[in-house]
């Protein structure tokens, strides 16, 4: 085994488990923003960008399962906001899939968050 492997096995079950929600969420957030922008350009097929809006509308109705539970960290304001948010995000989504409305929003949103969850690092 050379030292590489040796350092990535000493150290990679560490890194995995260190991982913080924030982190978990961030991720996520990317992956969904990549995939409702990459959607959004005007030779993306529309059932990407279904498929992107589908998944992004279904993240945000996780993110609202889990502030409305009483056991939710966040203080009370921020949570109504976010639930705002996830609202007007299934919302607009409709309006994306009935072609009356561009993705932008939505990938402004999750930009936003994604400012909040790791300022330095928001870039999809």
């Amino acid at each position: 085994m050379t030292t590489l492997e040796k350092a990535h096995a000493a150290y990679g079950a560490s890194i995995r488990v260190t991982r913080s929600p924030r982190d978990t969420e961030f991720d996520v957030l990317a992956r969904v923003t990549r995939r409702l922008k990459s959607a959004s350009e005007p030779d993306a097929q529309f059932p990407d960008l279904a498929s992107a809006v589908h998944d992004n509308r279904s993240l945000w109705s996780i993110f609202a399962l889990d502030l409305a539970l009483p056991t939710n960290g966040l203080p009370k304001d921020l949570r109504v906001r976010l639930l705002s948010l996830a609202r007007f995000v299934d919302d607009h989504s409709s309006r994306v899939l009935k072609e009356s409305a561009s993705a932008q929003a939505l990938i402004d949103i999750n930009m936003s968050v994604m400012r909040g969850l790791r300022p330095a690092e928001a870039r999809p």
